[in-house]
């Protein structure tokens, strides 16, 4: 297991956008950058089908597992699964705005309740040995987000949390649906700033509106880490220049070569098991984002990929619709 203070790049936690299979394409760019699951709720990691909501491939550490709950024995109980299946980490969702999450008084909503927070995360560090960490928002609704985000990451760290991601955003749960709180909303970079300047020995790591590896950057001026989201979903080649800009990994021209062959094997294995082509190629569309052959390969993943009967001919045929000269030049 690293050490916390190394995850200098995380890939966010997506709902429906980073399941097993985004997880492992993601890896295949950077051998280096923290992966997320999608959020599972407590209960249904207690109760489900623990293999189809936990499962993962093993090329896929660092890989944590984010929780969505609000009863600390019931989030304690699904931490020790969650580590039984060999995840690096355990995350505390206190951050997401849907009316599901409303619903179940988890996700954002807790802001509104730091000492249940701080509860929940006793309640996880003291039944794992893994890493327990939160990831929240500058606030709620009404929040003054000083007092917010002081009261939630002093009673975090308080109960032993090794580290705290902040998306830089308050959450309307109220007035706003899941998609606009992820824009409407104004970023706020600086406060989460003051809050790494005043807890100059925890782990804060930034998230929200960070569109680029160099954006990236800027911010571990600042903060211990930064966190990607959509950028990394939406033009995923970003990945490639992760270990070498932050890892001290080698430069230089990525191996599409390797690529290809990886994906096409795993995605033949996946429909072995009774998967389609699509569930593992839904996430990468956006692999050439405004590169030479891009809008081909984007056609290809689009329409031949999500037939039934598809296989990995098709996504080797995507591939081959870019001019990787011209990409290794363009790059």
């Amino acid at each position: 297991m690293l050490k916390y203070q190394e995850h200098k790049l995380a890939v966010a936690p997506m709902m429906d956008w980073t399941d097993r299979h985004c997880r492992f394409f993601h890896r295949q760019l950077t051998r280096r950058a923290l992966l997320y699951t999608e959020m599972v709720v407590a209960d249904a990691v207690i109760h489900g089908a623990r293999e189809r909501l936990l499962g993962f491939d093993e090329t896929e550490h660092p890989v944590a597992l984010q929780l969505g709950g609000s009863d600390p024995q019931k989030l304690a109980e699904a931490a020790r699964i969650g580590e039984g299946f060999g995840y690096d980490e355990i995350n505390l969702n206190v951050g997401c705005p849907s009316d599901r999450v409303q619903s179940g008084t988890f996700g954002a909503c807790l802001m509104k309740v730091p000492d249940l927070v701080a509860d929940c995360v006793a309640a996880m560090k003291a039944a794992v040995t893994i890493p327990v960490t939160v990831k929240c928002r500058i606030g709620v609704d009404e929040q003054n987000p000083e007092p917010a985000l002081d009261a939630l990451a002093d009673g975090v760290f308080a109960a032993g949390a090794d580290a705290l991601w902040v998306h830089a955003r308050k959450a309307w749960l109220e007035g706003l649906s899941p998609k606009e709180n992820r824009d409407i909303p104004p970023l706020d970079y600086d406060r989460v700033y003051r809050l790494k300047a005043g807890k100059s020995n925890k782990f804060i790591g930034i998230n929200g509106g960070v569109q680029s590896l160099e954006e990236a950057a800027r911010h571990l001026d600042h903060v211990d880490g930064a966190m990607l989201g959509r950028a990394a979903y939406h033009t995923p080649g970003i990945l490639a220049g992760v270990d070498a800009a932050f890892y001290g990994g080698k430069a230089g021209a990525y191996d599409f070569a390797a690529l290809i062959h990886t994906m096409a094997d795993y995605a033949a294995r996946h429909i072995e098991q009774g998967g389609r082509l699509g569930h593992v190629t839904r996430h990468m569309v956006g692999l050439f984002h405004g590169l030479p052959g891009a809008r081909r390969f984007r056609q290809i993943l689009s329409t031949d990929a999500t037939k039934p009967g598809a296989g990995p001919d098709v996504l080797k045929a995507a591939f081959a619709a870019v001019d990787f000269d011209r990409v290794e030049k363009a790059a």
